[in-house]
């Protein structure tokens, strides 16, 4: 009887903010004989395209001889470059939603073939490609379990997410917004299972794969050689847990019953003493002035943020922001309405009380999120303990995978 994998599509930004998705890439394509891997879409914020993901397919075709002696199920490189697309590479605009992809067209198209399996989203990105198959195709909904690397990919994403959370609530979702860092965050830290020495002890002359990972990434004029993957947990959620119980430990981490997601809307230019939930989807309301010009153009400059403003056409300009750390955060107003150019706000972002996982919400009935409870949190991180509690076995094992690179199996 054929061993049943999970069926599998990832989406990216590898190329765009973070380094670390070269490394989960990596990772992924060494454990493709355990999964059913069915698409990668480039879904970046920022210069990532699908040729990043192409890159790091070219390291595992020169691999793919060693690696197939260990399992026939490796896929090669070609069957892998058919299932490489491009997605959105712009954010969302406030309605959540814009023109189909491939790679959201991608999603569409998997999800309605004839399978008895779930069709696990692994979203290391963007929720736009996600948003965008289910505003285009609703009724693949039931098929789609979805596990979504939040936290910062979060705030670059904030009104695909307010669509999917207000349009779709019965989406399997796994909210990760800060489980995901016990993959780099304490858990073992000794020797050469450490951040900083994993590579060359592990990966150095391990392949090709083993090189591009120990010889540092590339990025904004950086090389970056430390271990991270924070993406990674959504694959190793797969690999080593049951995907169909969030509530039970595994390799990928341990989730909660969401609370109600939380989304505040204010209608005047917000101070510090106004608190949200970080993490949370604030929307900013404000009149234009008498002098605004027939096209008004304003953008809410935050951090390293321009929000786009939204003009509905009923004397307003609304913005959509999601602070992805507890903390306080300032922000301005600008653009061409005289009343609003300059003006300075802040609002602060504060941890949930942990009370709030006894509350679940029925209105998401299948939302899962990071557990609140002090007991696994690593200082302001909540869960991080549910995955680094694992980290000796996940790194160990993804040692062994290494192995493979470089040395054809033999009995």
């Amino acid at each position: 009887m054929k061993e049943m994998r999970h069926r599998v599509i990832v989406s990216t930004d590898i190329g765009g903010t973070d380094f670390d998705d070269f490394q989960s890439m990596v990772h992924l394509l060494l454990y493709a004989d355990e999964l059913e891997i069915e698409g990668l879409i480039s879904s970046p914020y920022g210069p990532g395209r699908k040729a990043d993901i192409l890159s790091v397919i070219d390291h595992y075709e020169a691999d793919y001889p060693n690696l197939r002696t260990w399992s026939e199920r490796y896929p090669t490189a070609d069957e892998l470059r058919v299932i490489t697309k491009q997605g959105e590479t712009d954010v969302a605009p406030y309605v959540g939603y814009r023109d189909s992809t491939e790679g959201s067209d991608w999603i569409v198209a998997c999800a309605r073939r004839e399978d008895s399996r779930p069709l696990h989203i692994l979203v290391w990105g963007g929720l736009e490609d996600v948003a965008q198959a289910l505003h285009d195709a609703p009724e693949i909904l039931p098929k789609l379990k979805v596990h979504y690397i939040g936290g910062p990919n979060k705030k670059w994403s904030p009104d695909a997410y307010h669509y999917i959370a207000r349009e779709h609530p019965e989406l399997f979702m796994i909210e990760s917004n800060s489980t995901y860092r016990g993959w780099f965050v304490g858990g073992e830290q000794k020797g050469d299972l450490s951040t900083h020495q994993f590579a060359e002890a592990n990966a150095a002359g391990h392949g090709a794969l083993g090189d591009f990972f120990a010889g540092g990434i590339s990025f904004h004029d950086q090389v970056r050689k430390e271990v991270k993957m924070g993406d990674t947990p959504t694959v190793a959620w797969l690999l080593r847990g049951d995907p169909d119980k969030p509530y039970q430990g595994g390799w990928g981490g341990r989730f909660v019953r969401a609370w109600t997601r939380p989304y505040t809307r204010f209608e005047r230019v917000t101070t510090a003493a106004d608190e949200i939930e970080f993490c949370a989807i604030m929307e900013l309301e404000l009149p234009l002035g008498p002098d605004v010009p027939k096209t008004p153009a304003l953008h809410m400059k935050v951090e390293n943020q321009m929000l786009v403003g939204h003009v509905p056409g009923d004397g307003t300009v609304r913005f959509r922001f999601c602070p992805k750390t507890p903390k306080t955060f300032s922000y301005e107003i600008v653009g061409n309405d005289p009343s609003l150019d300059g003006r300075e706000g802040q609002i602060t972002a504060v941890l949930p009380s942990p009370a709030v996982a006894l509350a679940p919400d029925e209105r998401w009935p299948n939302w899962w999120t990071d557990d609140p409870s002090p007991a696994v949190a690593d200082g302001q991180h909540h869960g991080t303990k549910t995955v680094n509690q694992w980290r000796g076995a996940f790194m160990l094992d993804f040692a062994t995978r290494l192995e493979r690179c470089r040395n054809a199996y033999t009995n």
